[in-house]
C-alpha cells in the first residue's frame, strides 16, 4: 500500500519544484518513495536502481536538492556516491535496513531513516534539509 498524502489543490507544499535523488533497488519502496514525493510537488530523480546510473546523473550536472540514498544498493555500498554528494553540498539522508554503526565515522551526521519508512515523516525531514541549506 502506498503513503500518499492528500494535499488541498493550490496549495503550496515545502517540497513543491524541488529535485529529489531516490536511489532505492527495492521497485515496491521505491515506487512509493517517488508517488509520495511527488504527490507533495517534488520533481523526482529516479527512482534509480543502481549506482553506476546514478553516478552518471551526477556527471551530467543535473541539478539536485536533495537525496535519499538506500546504503546497499545491488550488495554495493552507496558510500562514494554520498561523498560526490556532500562534495556538492546536495543534502541527503540514507535510507536503510542496517543500524547507523555501518555508516562509520564519516557519515555520522547524516540522519538514517530505518525501514520501513514513515514516508510522510521522511518528506517533512527533507524539506527541512533543505531549508536549512
Amino acid at each position: 500500500m502506498s503513503a500518499i498524502s492528500h494535499i488541498e489543490p493550490g496549495r503550496p507544499t515545502p517540497l513543491a519544484g524541488r529535485r529529489i535523488l531516490v536511489i532505492e533497488d527495492e521497485y515496491f519502496l521505491a515506487d512509493d518513495i517517488a508517488r509520495h514525493l511527488a504527490s507533495l510537488g517534488a520533481e523526482i530523480l529516479g527512482p534509480i536502481p543502481d549506482i553506476e546510473e546514478a553516478e552518471s546523473l551526477l556527471k551530467d550536472g543535473t541539478t539536485i536538492d536533495s537525496a535519499l540514498l538506500d546504503i546497499n544498493i545491488r550488495s554495493q555500498m552507496i558510500f562514494p556516491l554520498a561523498r560526490a554528494l556532500r562534495s556538492r553540498k546536495v543534502p541527503f539522508v540514507f535510507t536503510t535496513g542496517y543500524d547507523r554503526a555501518s555508516l562509520g565515522a564519516e557519515f555520522q551526521d547524516i540522519e538514517v531513516w530505518e525501514k520501513p519508512l514513515d514516508l510522510p515523516r521522511l518528506a517533512h525531514a527533507l524539506a527541512a534539509l533543505m531549508h536549512r541549506r
